[in-house]
């Protein structure tokens, strides 16, 4: 079949009274768009995806008798202001990566693995080829996510976006063992591990715009920082890091008591959230390399260093809290999977707080 072509639709004979077109929205122009998403979303597909594209519902034929006590578990978000940069670039392949990240790390973290994803393009004009980029993204991220892509909506919107406007909503599902569920047994003695994240993956970037571009008054055409390789826009759209592979393949080799994936509130407002009453924890600052572009966010605002603590993950995107005796073969698995981790803390009796240490 050729590819449909990216065109403009025609408007509805002027005798045919108000129609669905002239008022902004083309049925045939989603037509078009769907059938370009096909083999996209046929990429992702696991043996148990039942069905294709085009279906009220995705099906999804669920093998609970290979588990003894299956729970459920699920999670949705967005890609937030980081669509404007895609929007401002008119690059859209990568934005769908983010969005699978933002979910299916949510559900990794609780020793949960993904089974599926949906996904909801909100724009307010459908541009088919444009539609196609961000979903071929989406699928792409759910390939690195092991995670079929089991269906989705494309809304137009007219009036509610400007021009090349959009935005990107994501839900997925997955299933643990019950008598694996994290967080459990976390105690004094643990271990922090850190798990890089080379850039903002999706968050903050209400205040890194806001700093950047309208503060600094930098362009993102421009180098994003000085000697960078890269230019600004490149670095606010690189791709988050799908971290759901890595956590399955280190629950297998040593014993983790948690997760806490880094997103909006910084390293001590997540890692909190899986420390029990008794306990605290104490991170180091200048145990890992912070990327530059944290640097040139904080200077730009300027932002304060509590601030960015607060808001960004400065370069730990996952936060794997092992046992004591853990520490070194969790950093060796990760770095021998591809990913940079380094020791940056400790669990300590407590109340449940975290500390950051200065470096």
């Amino acid at each position: 079949m050729t590819e449909p072509e990216n065109r403009a639709y025609p408007e509805a004979h002027p005798d045919a009274g108000l129609t669905y077109a002239a008022a902004g929205v083309s049925i045939e122009a989603n037509d078009v768009a769907v059938e370009r998403l096909r083999s996209h979303v046929r990429s992702t597909n696991r043996p148990e995806v039942i069905g294709d594209l085009g279906s009220f519902g995705g099906l999804f034929s669920f093998a609970a008798k290979a588990f003894d006590d299956p729970v459920l578990v699920s999670s949705t978000d967005g890609v937030g202001t980081k669509s404007l940069v895609a929007a401002a670039l008119r690059r859209y392949d990568t934005i769908g990566i983010d969005l699978v990240a933002m979910s299916v790390d949510d559900i990794a973290v609780q020793g949960a693995d993904p089974l599926f994803f949906l996904d909801y393009v909100s724009l307010g004009r459908n541009d088919p080829a444009m539609v196609e980029q961000i979903v071929a993204g989406v699928a792409a991220g759910c390939r690195q996510a092991g995670a079929a892509l089991l269906g989705g909506e494309i809304s137009e919107h007219p009036g509610l976006f400007p021009e090349g406007g959009f935005d990107l909503v994501g839900f997925a599902v997955g299933v643990v063992e019950r008598a694996a569920l994290l967080p459990r047994a976390v105690a004094p003695g643990d271990v922090l591990v850190g798990i890089a994240s080379p850039g903002l993956r999706s968050n903050g970037y209400t205040l890194a715009r806001h700093a950047l571009l309208e503060v600094a008054g930098r362009r993102l055409d421009e180098p994003a920082w000085d000697g960078a390789d890269v230019t600004l826009g490149d670095e606010l759209l690189r791709p988050s890091v799908i971290y759901a592979p890595a956590l399955a393949s280190l629950r297998a080799v040593v014993e983790v008591h948690a997760f806490a994936h880094v997103t909006g509130g910084g390293i001590a407002g997540n890692l909190a959230r899986v420390l029990p009453s008794d306990c605290d924890a104490v991170v180091n600052g200048g145990t890992w390399p912070e990327p530059p572009i944290f640097a040139v966010v904080a200077e730009a605002g300027p932002v304060s260093r509590s601030e960015m603590e607060r808001v960004f993950n400065l370069g730990v995107g996952m936060i794997a809290v092992v046992a004591g005796n853990a520490g070194r073969a969790t950093v060796e698995h990760l770095a021998a999977i591809g990913h940079e981790a380094w020791l940056i803390g400790e669990v300590a009796a407590g109340t449940g707080h975290v500390t950051l240490v200065s470096r």
